[in-house]
C-alpha cells in the first residue's frame, strides 16, 4: 500500500469505506442536510428521521453531526439493531453513565429522567442517535417512542435521530407504529450521487487524502463508475479505489476507461438504478427546503412496471416570429396562488426548447391517461415559452415512471380543494432507455413569489416534499 500511495503523491487511502470525518463530501445535498440536523437537534424538539439506501452515507453523516455538535451537547450513539426493550434503556443509561439499583424497566426510566432534568437544569443537552434504525423490533421502537416522552412541564429532555434504511419508512406505516410516526418532525434523504456529482466526489476524496495534480480519473471513467455504483458512496469507493490499482499496476497515474471496466468486472454488485440528473442537486438554503417527508417516499421508489408507449404527447405550439403581426401567446399555466402574472409575451423571442428536447418528452408513454396527457402538453408549450429566469415549485423527481401512478398523484390534485391542476407540471427525463418524472407546480417572476406561494400549498405537500424554487433554465437544461 506504501508504493500505492507514492505512486500517486497521497498521504492517505482516499477511498476507504469505513467512515472517516475528514473525508466527508457535502456536495449532493449532504452538507445542507447537516447543517439542518445541527439546527433541529439544537432548536426543535420531537423525533428526525434520515434515511437512505445501503452504502448512501447515513453513517459517516451521523460520524459528522457528532464531532460539529457543541461540547454542551452530549451524544449517545447506538448501532446495535437487535437491542431489546429493555437492553436499549441500559444501553442508554451506560452511555450516560448513569447508575441504577432496579433492573426493570421503570426504575431504568426514573434514574434517566432524574439525570436528563439535572443536566438540562446546568444547561445541557442530551442527543439520541440510532444507527440502523429499521432493523430494530417493533417493541424495541415503542421504546423509543417512550424515551421521547422525557420532559419538563415546557421542554422534551431528549432529542432522538433515527437513522435507517428506505424500510424505515416501511415499519413506521404499520399501524402499530401511528404513535411513533406522528412524533416525528423533520425528515431528511440521503440521495444517490448523480454522474456530475460523483465526478466532483473522485476529485473530492482524492484531494482530501493528498493528491495535489491534476484530475487522476478520466471523464470516461468516472462517468463507467457512477452508472456502476448507482452513485451510492460506498460502491464509489470500491470501484475508485479499484481503479486506482489497476492504474498503478500498469505503471499510470491516470485512471482511463480501461481501468474502471476492470474495476467494475472485478466486482461482484451490477448497476442498481439509473443515474438522477445533476439538477437533483438541492441548494438547501432554508430548513425547511431540506426536510423531506415521509409521505413522499412512495413516489420516490423505483418501480419495476415498464412505460407502455401508446398515446404520444402533442408538440408545443410554434412561436411565432417577433417580428408577426400576432404577439406570442403567454404560457397558458398560471397558477391561481401566482403572486406575479406569467411571463409575457415580450420576455422571450425564440423557443426555449430544441427539437431533440420535444421529441424525447414525446417519446414518453402515457397510455389511456388523460389528466397526464394535458399536463405533459401544458407543460411542453410552458418549458417552450417561460424565460430562463422565471421560477416554478420542485415537487419530487422519481425513478417510478408508470403512468398510471402520476395519473393518480394528478386525481388527487384535481380532487383537491387546495391544489390547482393547471398549475401543475409533470417533465418526463429520459435516462438512457428509461424514463424518470420531474413534477413542479407554478409560473412565478421570481424566487420570493415561488416561496410565498409554497407556503400556501397543503401540508401533505409540505411534509411529502422538498418544494424547492427553481429556475424553468433548470428544469430545461436536463431535457
Amino acid at each position: 500500500m506504501s508504493l500505492y500511495l507514492e505512486h500517486f503523491g497521497l498521504k492517505e487511502a482516499p477511498f476507504r469505506i469505513t467512515p472517516h470525518t475528514d473525508f466527508f463530501f457535502d456536495g449532493a445535498d449532504r452538507g445542507a442536510t447537516l447543517d439542518a440536523l445541527l439546527y433541529v437537534t439544537l432548536h426543535e424538539e420531537g423525533i428526525v428521521k434520515v434515511v437512505g439506501e445501503v452504502g448512501s452515507g447515513k453513517t459517516m453523516l451521523c460520524r459528522v453531526l457528532i464531532e460539529r455538535l457543541p461540547s454542551h451537547v452530549e451524544t449517545v450513539y447506538l448501532a446495535n439493531p437487535s437491542f431489546t426493550r429493555e437492553e436499549i434503556l441500559h444501553a442508554v443509561a451506560e452511555e450516560l453513565k448513569i447508575e441504577f439499583e432496579r433492573e426493570r424497566v421503570t426504575g431504568v426510566l426514573h434514574a434517566l429522567h432524574d439525570r436528563l432534568i439535572d443536566s438540562y437544569g446546568r444547561g445541557r443537552r442530551t442527543v439520541i442517535l440510532i444507527d440502523e434504525a429499521h432493523a430494530m423490533p417493533e417493541e424495541t421502537l415503542e421504546q423509543v417512542r417512550l424515551l421521547s416522552n422525557l420532559e419538563t412541564s415546557r421542554h422534551k429532555l431528549l432529542q432522538i435521530v433515527l437513522f435507517g434504511q428506505p424500510e424505515l419508512d416501511d415499519v413506521l406505516a404499520l399501524g402499530s407504529m401511528r404513535q411513533l410516526k406522528d412524533r416525528i418532525t423533520h425528515n431528511f434523504r440521503m440521495r444517490p450521487l448523480s454522474a456530475e456529482e460523483v465526478a466532483t466526489y473522485l476529485s473530492f476524496r482524492m484531494r482530501a487524502a493528498g493528491y495535489r495534480g491534476p484530475d487522476i480519473f478520466a471523464d470516461k471513467a468516472g462517468a463507467l463508475i457512477a452508472r456502476a455504483s448507482g452513485g451510492l458512496t460506498r460502491r464509489v469507493n470500491i470501484l475508485a479505489d479499484k481503479g486506482l490499482l489497476a492504474a498503478f499496476s500498469g505503471g499510470t497515474h491516470a485512471v482511463t476507461e480501461k481501468h474502471a471496466r476492470a474495476a467494475i468486472a472485478d466486482s461482484e454488485f451490477a448497476p442498481r438504478r439509473r443515474m438522477p440528473s445533476p439538477l437533483t442537486a438541492v441548494a438547501a438554503a432554508t430548513l425547511a427546503g431540506l426536510v423531506l417527508g415521509a409521505g413522499g417516499f412512495w413516489m420516490l421508489a423505483p418501480s419495476p412496471t415498464p412505460v407502455v408507449a401508446s398515446a404520444r404527447v402533442p408538440a408545443p405550439a410554434p412561436t411565432p416570429s417577433p417580428a408577426a403581426a400576432a404577439p406570442p401567446q403567454a404560457p397558458v399555466v398560471a397558477p391561481a396562488s401566482a403572486a406575479t402574472p406569467p411571463a409575457s409575451a415580450e420576455s422571450k423571442t425564440s423557443p426555449q426548447l430544441r427539437p431533440e428536447q420535444v421529441r424525447r418528452i414525446q417519446g414518453y408513454g402515457i397510455g389511456r391517461n388523460p389528466l397526464l396527457l394535458s399536463r405533459i402538453a401544458a407543460t411542453l408549450e410552458t418549458l417552450d415559452a417561460a424565460p430562463d429566469d422565471r421560477y416554478g415549485i420542485e415537487l419530487y423527481i422519481s425513478d417510478n415512471a408508470d403512468p398510471a401512478r402520476v395519473e393518480r398523484f394528478l386525481a388527487r390534485a384535481r380532487d383537491s380543494d387546495r391544489v390547482a391542476l393547471e398549475s401543475l407540471f409533470i417533465v418526463p427525463l429520459k435516462v438512457g432507455d428509461r424514463y424518470r418524472i420531474w413534477a413542479f407546480f407554478g409560473d412565478y417572476a421570481d424566487r420570493a413569489a415561488a416561496a410565498e406561494a409554497a407556503a400556501t400549498l397543503p401540508r401533505s405537500y409540505h411534509e411529502s416534499f422538498p418544494l424547492h424554487p427553481r429556475t424553468f433554465a433548470e428544469f430545461r437544461r436536463p431535457l
